[in-house]
């Protein structure tokens, strides 16, 4: 797929046939993006292990990240994840492709898809379903592991695209920027508890609801153009204008990202430190919620 053509979602007919022409190599690349919170007791690495889309390799979210940092999988430095996938094989002119193996059909992918092209690699795609549709179709999948061999991968960092706690902060005085919140409806309204026990439920002045599991179908695949306009004209999204997302700690935000990138807007914003970050720095008044936790 010539890079003009890269679509960022590939369906898994077209991986399969790549698979079997034997492709993957140095010009494609497959990673397994899986990472789940702590509560749901599932452990992506050695479910790698296990099975996986042949070829394959595993991309650790809470790796290739700024350990530093107090918030979970903050975004690495351009030379921290230049040498994190050049140990993948993936070089400047490979064809990536990121899948999940959520129930969802695509959980983390659409982060890993949007960290490389924030790292200036427009040669990615997510797969469309996930590992949840690939096993349904009846595609291969295998415990057999190969080490690629590293490739020299250069990053370049697209600042413009992270936003911070400051950013939101101004955002809510200004309202200049609409910030959609991909969380559940429950979790950002207060009424249904967060997945970290440190961090109450509810949201930011200003910010809209658009769960991430909206925008796929019930097998778990992205909707189409036409759906997906449909759901963000809905929610009163305008994306002729300036548009941030948010989530619960920056993963599933992307998905809003993915779904905009899809309708021909490219280059929606991510708060990185998302609800994690913000529920323990913002003042209460700042902090929304129709539960009984109120941030006191």
């Amino acid at each position: 797929m010539a890079a003009a053509q890269i679509r960022a979602l590939v369906s898994g007919r077209w991986l399969a046939d790549s698979v079997r022409s034997d492709l993957v190599g140095a010009k494609l690349r497959i990673l397994d993006t899986s990472w789940y919170l702590p509560k749901m007791q599932r452990d992506p690495r050695a479910e790698f292990a296990q099975r996986h889309i042949p070829g394959s390799s595993f991309f650790d979210i809470d790796e290739c990240c700024d350990k530093s940092s107090a918030f979970d999988h903050m975004l690495p430095t351009f030379s921290h994840f230049s040498q994190y996938v050049g140990g993948l094989g993936i070089g400047n002119d490979t064809h990536v492709v990121v899948y999940d193996t959520s129930d969802f059909g695509s959980f983390s992918a659409p982060r890993v898809w949007w960290m490389f092209r924030l790292f200036g690699h427009s040669l990615v795609s997510v797969l469309d379903g996930g590992m949840k549709n690939w096993l349904a179709d009846g595609f291969p999948v295998t415990s057999d592991y190969c080490e690629p061999e590293r490739r020299e991968f250069k990053a370049t960092l697209n600042q413009s695209w992270v936003k911070s706690y400051g950013d939101v902060l101004e955002n809510i005085k200004t309202g200049q920027v609409q910030v959609v919140d991909a969380r559940s409806a429950g979790r950002f309204r207060g009424i249904e508890p967060e997945p970290r026990d440190d961090t109450l439920p509810g949201h930011f002045p200003g910010a809209i609801n658009m769960p991430f599991t909206s925008f796929m179908d019930a097998s778990g695949k992205e909707l189409g153009t036409e759906d997906l306009s449909s759901l963000f004209r809905e929610a009163g999204v305008d994306l002729e204008r300036p548009l941030w997302a948010t989530c619960g700690s920056g993963v599933t935000a992307c998905h809003v990202v993915l779904a905009a990138h899809l309708l021909g807007h490219p280059g929606v914003c991510v708060y990185d430190g998302s609800w994690s970050e913000w529920f323990k720095k913002a003042c209460p008044e700042h902090v929304i919620s129709e539960g009984d936790g109120q941030k006191v």
